[in-house]
């Protein structure tokens, strides 16, 4: 928290209608401290947003060669991921673009694999089962063969059964016993 924000620095973004929040974010400072001092001065509170979540999404972006959409928002801070505060939600910028293309929310998460990292183009965002289906796809398409339904440990391809990028089929199950081993052995 940046307790060096001074108060003429918080009412001059006051006055320039930003909300409360828009202040705390990039000032640093606290929120408290930016509702006392809109008080202190008369300044009335933002309206409620007048965009609706797609328009308010496609305000964070910026297009980039090749078709692609560069997020230009807020991230989470451990993971990077391109998100988006609505109506006192949040929301994933792919899964907005996820729903933009298909008019409903992912399954499991949504992300491009387009080679841009946190791509947000609705046309390169896809969810785990459309993922699959692609990935399946590309495997038939490199000469593989379809997937025997259990794993050489015995668990059902149908619900443990995963694709790597390349078409690769591999069983999620297994993959997750060999990390808790791997995990166990270090510890």
């Amino acid at each position: 928290m940046n307790q060096n924000a001074t108060e003429e620095q918080i009412t001059t973004l006051l006055r320039q209608g930003l909300s409360n929040a828009a202040i705390v974010r990039e000032l640093c400072c606290d929120k408290n401290r930016v509702s006392r001092i809109r008080r202190k001065h008369g300044i009335p509170n933002v309206p409620l947003q007048p965009l609706t979540l797609e328009e308010k999404w496609a305000t964070f972006t910026r297009p980039v060669d090749g078709g692609h959409l560069e997020w230009t928002g807020e991230r989470k801070s451990i993971s990077g991921t391109p998100a988006m505060r609505y109506r006192e939600k949040t929301y994933t910028a792919a899964a907005i673009a996820f729903r933009i293309r298909h008019g409903r929310g992912p399954t499991g998460y949504a992300f491009a694999e387009c080679g841009l990292h946190h791509c947000v183009a609705p046309d390169h965002v896809d969810d785990e089962p459309g993922r699959a289906r692609t990935r399946e796809q590309l495997r038939y398409l490199n000469g593989g063969r379809e997937r025997k339904p259990y794993c050489p440990h015995g668990h059902d391809q149908a619900v443990h059964g995963r694709y790597q990028e390349d078409g690769r089929a591999y069983c999620e199950k297994c993959k997750r016993q060999r990390a808790r081993s791997a995990r166990q052995e270090v510890a």
